[in-house]
This record gives C-alpha cells, structure tokens and sequence, in this order.
C-alpha cells in the first residue's frame, strides 16, 4: 500500500504487519491533514488482504501530542473564531479513531515516550500497547482550562471510572508503571528491546488464521454492548463459523486439534 504523504506518516508492510509511523514533526501532532492521512491509511490497511496486523508507532521522546494547537490558533482569526474548523477537526479525529478502535485486525501501539491528550486516544483505540520505561501518559484538559472530553471517549473503554477520573481530574502525567497496573498497557519494555519485542508479537498474531481472528474480532466489538442472551446469540453465529471454518477443518483432518485425552 502507497501513503501519499510521507511526511505525515511512514508505513513499512513486512511479514504481513504494517507499520504506520507517526510524523509531522518531532510531537507528531494530530492535524486535520495528519488525522486525513491516517483515516486513508487504516481503510487502506483493513481492505489489504496481505495486512494482517497494524501497528502505530510514534518514534522518540513524543509518540503524540494531541491535536495541533498551532494550526488551531491560526483559525482563531477566522470570522467564527475557529469554529468551523474544530468542528470539521473533531469529526474527523471521531472518524479516524473509531476506524482505529473497530478496526477487525490485530492493532497495537509502539509508545517510546509520551502519549498525551488525543495522542493518549490513539494508544487507548488500539487493541494493545506496548510501550518503554520511559513512556508517560497524561490528559492534560483541565491544565489549560478545559477537559479531554474526546480523549476520554476512547480511554474510558481501556481503563476503570476511578483510573480515568484521575487523569482526567488530575491532568498529572503518569509513568509506565502506573499504566500497566491500571490496564491501559499490555507490556513495559527496556528502550532497546520495544521494537524488537512488538515485532516479534505482531507477527506472531500475523501468523494466526485470519479469517477468524478477524471476524472474532468484529465479534467482540459488536457484541460489547449488547444485553447478555443477544451477545451469546451473536457471537454463537461467530464461533459455528470458527468450526466450520476450511482452515479449522483440514487441519483436524491432520490431527492438529486432536483430543489427546
């Protein structure tokens, strides 16, 4: 797959994972044409049968600032003060995560530094997170007057009310350590092994059969939020399909599932 502009994102496909890594800058901030630029690069990601898992990394000590104040107070010379464009901005950032969060591949973040408001979005729509010691994480909203009321969309589904309540109330940056225990991240790695350990895991995944990990995935998601008998029902079609899966079948048919009782 080809991304039109470099400059905001690098992708690299090998072993059936994509890498897309974060530019625009060393705080790799969420512009409109950055968060345009990604939306682009996960559709692209999700229709390409030879992407089986995607990873976002955001290379040094920033993974992602959050959206870019810049270009936000330049449109507060705007007849409306900007409102326009934030609106504009919000719906397409809404857009991209949610492609992001829904997406049916495997997902994974690669955070080497700090991950703070919209950039802490991008890490808590992925389905896991692998990040360095000296990773950080922070929703800075209220420090500057207002609330990370978007960011928290995402991070409320990754985290417990009390955990959220405390970035958000706080606006503090919190360790590495911090986000393991509360569950925002999967993995806290010494600097020179992350890329080599997230790597290693993504393909892994990428190994797996694809046909059901990614309707497993979609499974999951949409049967989040359903009451109890309809998430069962739902995911009961999913995993008939598992077993009647060709894949699942021929492999039995050579002992690998065998009961070895």
């Amino acid at each position: 797959m080809t991304i039109q502009q470099p400059e905001f994102l690098g992708s690299a496909l090998e072993d059936g994972v994509l890498t897309l890594t974060l530019g625009g800058g060393k705080a790799h901030p969420l512009s409109l044409t950055m968060i345009g630029t990604l939306k682009a690069a996960l559709d692209a990601a999700i229709a390409d049968a030879a992407v089986k898992v995607i990873v976002i990394h955001g290379p040094g000590p920033i993974f992602c600032a959050g959206h870019d104040l810049k270009e936000i107070s330049h449109h507060r010379a705007d007849a409306d003060h900007g409102q326009a464009f934030l609106q504009e901005l919000f719906d397409a950032c809404a857009a991209m995560m949610t492609t992001l969060a829904e997406a049916p591949k495997p997902t994974i973040a690669m955070v080497e530094g700090i991950a703070t408001a919209a950039g802490l979005q991008m890490v808590a729509s992925c389905d896991l997170a692998f990040v360095s010691e000296a990773a950080r994480f922070q929703l800075p909203g209220v420090n500057n007057g207002g609330f990370c009321s978007t960011p928290a969309v995402a991070v409320s589904r990754a985290l417990s009310r009390k955990h959220l309540m405390e970035l958000l109330l706080s606006g503090d940056v919190f360790d590495a350590d911090w986000a393991l225990s509360a569950g925002l991240v999967n993995r806290v790695l010494p600097a020179d092994r992350l890329a080599q350990e997230t790597a290693d895991f993504a393909r892994r995944l990428a190994g797996r059969n694809a046909g059901p990990v990614q309707r497993g995935i979609a499974t999951l998601n949409a049967q989040m939020h359903l009451p109890l008998a309809e998430a069962y029902a739902v995911s009961g079609v999913t995993m008939l399909g598992h077993f009647m899966d060709p894949d699942r079948i021929a492999q039995e048919s050579r002992g690998k599932f065998a009961d070895k009782g």
